[in-house]
């Protein structure tokens, strides 16, 4: 099922001729309003190419955001979202110290990672597409990230929530993060292609 597009279609008469007209689906208007992602059943994570034979996975633990779901018209609905840099965890503490350090991120001068939708449109049956503005280390640039929507539901505890998975590809050089150790057999030691990851779960507002 599509997020917004299941709509019903019925027929008026204007003038003597017969004009379509599209009713949105009522489980669809349903969902249209504010959300709040729940960091405590989402991630934000990432995948980078490691000397060349192997990948590296990490995420970030802290992060918040917020979403404004719109069943009858995509294009006005909205993504923000607040990254905590020095939450990022990829398994080992050294190499997360790098990565906070000014080599990389330089979490202390610069402590979040932003995203600030501009635009989003339908791909096709249930995958949508987020273009925005991301932010890192005082640097913005536009991002796209595909979304599949995973469908909805009302928890035990009465919550309603919406859910998303999605990625996008970006070259890290472009926000400044160049760091990188050359190696005897040629090559890199970390890749400057980056594959950002997102498993989101929203809770709508009352």
């Amino acid at each position: 099922m599509g997020l917004f597009t299941r709509r019903s279609q019925n027929l008026n008469v204007q003038d003597g001729a017969a004009v379509a007209t599209l009713e949105v689906d009522p489980a669809l208007a349903a969902l249209t309003g504010d959300y709040v992602i729940d960091p405590a059943h989402s991630s934000i994570g990432f995948t980078v190419r490691h000397a060349m034979v192997t990948n590296v996975r990490g995420a970030f633990a802290e992060h918040e955001g917020s979403l404004h779901l719109d069943g009858a018209d995509p294009a006005r609905s909205t993504a923000s979202i607040d990254v905590k840099i020095a939450s990022v965890d990829t398994g080992i503490a050294d190499r997360d110290g790098h990565l906070r350090s000014g080599d990389f991120f330089d979490a202390e001068a610069f402590p979040l990672m932003t995203f600030r939708s501009t635009e989003a449109r339908q791909l096709g049956g249930d995958t949508y597409r987020i273009t925005g503005e991301l932010t890192i280390k005082d640097v913005t640039r536009p991002l796209s990230i595909d979304l599949e929507f995973n469908g909805s539901a009302t928890d035990p505890y009465g919550n309603e929530r919406a859910g998303f998975e999605g990625s996008a590809e970006i070259l890290r050089s472009d926000w400044g993060l160049t760091w990188n150790a050359a190696l005897e057999a040629g090559g890199v030691m970390v890749s400057d292609k980056v594959k950002l990851t997102f498993d989101i779960s929203a809770i709508k507002q009352a």
